[in-house]
């Protein structure tokens, strides 16, 4: 453990929906939710417009649909959010060469490793704070200026207190934990806070009336690992203690990406494990974006009644990271597993990860004959373009939130489509709010485009003005 708060954890602000905002003109200050748009979709982030309406993260979209109706739902722009994040690392290799990814929108850094570390190690305690803090306070700066994105900054001596710290933060703000108060600040949370607890070991910790952290760390080590088994339950206590000496590793290369829950009690319905693998492979694909990822193999595990585990592999033509093509393999894979007897434990993977690439031309080929047999509405908020029938395979599919470029109106991005047409808003991230109009969908003129920057190069808003007429 650190005697200073040298390691800060960053974590963007509703990350997707942020871009999309700023991206877009006339969504700003509104609710924005980015996810599957599809039956069985999710939420992958929503904007903080939203959450107030109580839409969440992991929510099924049709619930956030009824719970915020009036909020623009799009659909992911990968490409867009690891070109912001390759700015947002950047900045913070500028602090350190021991930066963490965890995600595309959040990592550790380790201060002491970069050209302030002299700096630090010769400090005071009440000098070397500041320093953390004027470093934390300048790199949101930063971000704030080359993005227009707000992030939040946890510093601590530990990467769990930084993260926690961070959490503590949000939205839009910087919170230090001091060495030596860990257990003050961690002891009132609930054991959920502790990375590590998912819901199955939650309800373990709560049939023993371990409600909090203090909780856990009353409760001691013995009895946790009693509870828990030797490496998880001793883990859990060092973690309620405050005691955490993980270092930042930089350039960590996962090697696949995987979710998995136990069940209170043992699934025996076929319909019902297949409802499972649906939720599993929709969080498993939110990770693998999340990680700016793809991976050509798909991974069932089962666990069975009487604790046997086997697991059941496929690997796809290409690397993909669509939520159709991964959730379809899962659902074959689980129906070639027998279940008599019942299922404790479930789990989806993607391995033989690769860099995200945008053309994903196998999984566009499953989600167009999918398509062809049945596709939900998209509303459009422009007057007069609904819902109808979906358009022929041979015609351009357009995404909610999609960049494109008319020859005429220049860029823009899809509103909505049906009935043969589809809605664009002529805007870029440096213009005003932008005008709407309505083309067939196979409008010759309109073509698929690359995300544009948020910024222009000085680090400020790029030229232009108003876009439409």
């Amino acid at each position: 453990m650190r005697s200073l708060p040298s390691i800060i954890h960053l974590d963007m602000d509703a990350f997707f929906a942020a871009v999309e905002q700023a991206s877009k003109p006339s969504l700003r200050g509104k609710p924005v939710i980015v996810g599957g748009l599809g039956g069985r979709g999710v939420v992958s982030t929503a904007s903080y417009e939203a959450r107030r309406f109580g839409v969440h993260s992991a929510m099924p979209m049709a619930q956030a649909r009824r719970l915020c109706p009036n909020a623009a739902f799009l659909s992911g722009r990968f490409e867009a959010y690891r070109q912001v994040s390759e700015l947002v690392m950047g900045l913070l290799r500028e602090l350190s060469p021991l930066v963490q990814p965890l995600s595309l929108d959040e990592a550790f850094v380790d201060l002491e490793a970069g050209p302030y570390g002299p700096a630090l190690a010769a400090a005071d305690h009440g000098t070397g704070e500041r320093l953390v803090l004027a470093l934390a306070e300048d790199l949101r700066a930063d971000i704030q200026r080359r993005t227009g994105l707000t992030a939040s900054v946890g510093a601590a001596g530990s990467k769990l207190m930084a993260k926690i710290a961070s959490e503590q933060a949000k939205p839009d703000g910087l919170v230090l934990i001091e060495p030596g108060q860990e257990r003050v600040v961690l002891g009132p949370m609930p054991v959920r806070a502790l990375p590590g607890i998912g819901p199955a070991t939650e309800q373990v910790l709560r049939r023993a009336g371990l409600n909090t952290v203090a909780d856990l760390a009353l409760a001691g080590e013995a009895e946790l690992v009693q509870l828990l088994g030797r490496a998880h339950g001793a883990g859990v206590h060092q973690m309620s203690i405050g005691l955490d000496d993980r270092p930042v590793v930089a350039d960590q290369d996962a090697k696949s990406v995987s979710v998995e829950d136990t069940f209170e009690v043992d699934l025996a319905d076929r319909e019902r494990v297949l409802r499972e693998v649906d939720v599993l492979a929709a969080r498993c694909v939110r990770r693998l974006r999340a990680a700016g990822r793809s991976g050509r193999t798909v991974v069932l595990k089962v666990r069975r009644f009487d604790f046997s585990t086997l697991t059941r592999s496929e690997t796809l033509r290409g690397p993909t990271d669509d939520e159709a093509v991964i959730t379809e393999t899962a659902r074959r894979l689980a129906s070639q597993v027998d279940i008599t007897g019942g299922v404790r434990l479930l789990g989806v993977g993607v391995a033989q990860l690769a860099d995200y690439t945008q053309e994903d031309l196998f999984a566009q080929a499953v989600r167009e004959e999918a398509e062809s047999g049945e596709q939900e509405p998209v509303a459009a908020e422009a007057e007069g373009v609904g819902a109808g029938e979906p358009a022929g395979p041979s015609t351009p599919h357009w995404m909610p939130g999609q960049d494109v470029h008319h020859g005429e109106f220049g860029p823009g991005w899809v509103q909505g489509s049906g009935v043969g047409r589809v809605t664009v808003r002529f805007e870029t991230p440096w213009s005003g709010p932008g005008r709407v109009r309505t083309f067939p969908v196979d409008d010759p003129a309109l073509e698929p485009a690359r995300p544009l920057p948020l910024r222009g190069s000085g680090g400020g808003p790029g030229e232009g003005g108003e876009t439409g007429d």
